[in-house]
């Protein structure tokens, strides 16, 4: 019995880890965003590149442009952001896989739309 016992808390504490494993970075890394304006006075289309670290998204083009985003990608891969740009602010909402991601963006009244994700490839420098 203790033996059964002994091999539950093992798998337990397998599981546990492996899930902290995930909560802590499974969506690091750059992603290159693409918004698409389905209805409202924004312009037609958006791309940025963002950087996710242990769940917080920081913005990484488009910095001259005034606009800030502000977020956290949860350990299901769930999006939740804010996003500002001068007086105007929205929220975007959605979720990222491993590769790839999408959902939905809103600008106050101003428009509305979609946007994708794609996980940038990665490039490890190696010494000669």
């Amino acid at each position: 019995m203790s033996k059964v016992v002994t091999a539950l808390a093992l798998l337990a504490g397998l599981a546990a880890f492996e899930s902290k494993a995930a909560e802590t970075g499974g969506y690091n890394g750059t992603w290159s965003v693409e918004l698409v304006t389905d209805s409202g006075v924004c312009d037609a289309r958006y791309s940025y590149s963002m950087s996710v670290s242990e769940g917080q998204v920081r913005l990484l083009s488009a910095a001259d442009s005034g606009a800030r985003l502000s977020g956290k990608v949860g350990p299901d891969g769930s999006v939740g952001l804010n996003v500002s740009n001068g007086s105007a602010s929205g929220a975007a909402s959605g979720r990222l896989q491993a590769q790839s991601g999408s959902g939905t963006w809103k600008v106050s009244a101003l428009c509305s739309g979609r946007w994708t994700a794609r996980r940038s490839a990665t490039r490890t420098a190696q010494a000669n």
